[in-house]
C-alpha cells in the first residue's frame, strides 16, 4: 500500500512540478499561440522536454570542458 501510496504521490508532484515552471515561465498553454510565450511549447510536450533536456546536457558538458581547461591552464 506505501508504494501505491509513494507511486500516486510522484505522479502528482510531476505533474505539479511541470505545470508550476509552465506557467512561471509563461508557457501555460491559455489559448495563446506559442509565439506569445516566446515561442516556447509549454514542458508537457514531451518533444519540448527532449529539446530542453538535451540543451542542459550539453551546456553542462560545455560548461564542464571550459572547466578542465582553466584547471589545466592554472596547474600548468
Amino acid at each position: 500500500m506505501p508504494i501505491l501510496l509513494g507511486l500516486i504521490l510522484g505522479i502528482a508532484l510531476t505533474i505539479a512540478g511541470a505545470y508550476e515552471f509552465d506557467s512561471s515561465t509563461g508557457r501555460v498553454p491559455n489559448g495563446l499561440t506559442s509565439a506569445a510565450a516566446g515561442g516556447q511549447a509549454p514542458m508537457v510536450n514531451w518533444n519540448v522536454v527532449s529539446d530542453d533536456w538535451h540543451d542542459l546536457t550539453a551546456n553542462l558538458h560545455s560548461k564542464a570542458q571550459d572547466l578542465e581547461k582553466n584547471l589545466k591552464q592554472h596547474t600548468g
